[in-house]
C-alpha cells in the first residue's frame, strides 16, 4: 500500500487495502486536545473545513464508553447529511474509539493522545474499514481535508492554551 501524503505536519497514510492512519503532533497539552474531540462546543469550532463552505449545523457527543454522537453538516436543514455512532471506548484524555454508522462502509475509528515534551500532544487517528472499496471512496478527498481540520483545530488550541 503505502500512498502516504504530508502537508509537512499532518500525515495521511494508507497501510493497507482496509487501513488509514493520519498522525499530527499539536502544540497543547493532551488534555486541551481531548476535550476538543470530546466537548461538542469546541469540536464544532474545528472539525468542518472551511473551505468545503459545508458548516456544521448540529453537534451532539455523549463522549463516554456506550455513548452516541450525531454530527450534521449542510447549507441548510433540507440539504443536510449526518454522521453518527456509538463510543465503543473512551479513556481520557489517552483514547477514544468510535462506530461511523452512517452506512454499512463505515469505519471504526480509533484516535490515541500522546503527551509529548513541551506540552505537545502525538495524535494518531486510525481508520478500518469494511473493505477496500470503502476505504478507496473515502481516502479520496481527505489528503486535503484533515490538514485543514486540524490547521483549525490548532487554531482552537492556541486560543484554549493562552487561556490556561
Amino acid at each position: 500500500m503505502g500512498e502516504r501524503v504530508s502537508d509537512g505536519r499532518t500525515t495521511v497514510e494508507r497501510r493497507s487495502e482496509r487501513e488509514l492512519v493520519v498522525t499530527r503532533i499539536f502544540d497543547g497539552p493532551v488534555r486541551l486536545v481531548f476535550d476538543a474531540w470530546t466537548k461538542p462546543e469546541l469540536f464544532q469550532l474545528w472539525w468542518a473545513p472551511k473551505s468545503g463552505g459545508v458548516p456544521m449545523l448540529a453537534c451532539e457527543m455523549d463522549s463516554r464508553t456506550g455513548g452516541g454522537y450525531s454530527v450534521t453538516f449542510g447549507k441548510d436543514a433540507e440539504n443536510a447529511m449526518t454522521f453518527y455512532g456509538k463510543y465503543l471506548e473512551v479513556t481520557p484524555p489517552s483514547r477514544l474509539v468510535w462506530t461511523n454508522d452512517e452506512s454499512e462502509q463505515g469505519a471504526i475509528t480509533t484516535v490515541t493522545f500522546e503527551e509529548e515534551e513541551g506540552d505537545r500532544t502525538l495524535l494518531v487517528l486510525q481508520e478500518l474499514y469494511p473493505s477496500k472499496e470503502a476505504l478507496d471512496e473515502s481516502f479520496v478527498g481527505m489528503e486535503d481535508a484533515m490538514p485543514e481540520q486540524f490547521r483549525q483545530l490548532d487554531e482552537l488550541l492556541a486560543t484554549q492554551t493562552a487561556r490556561v
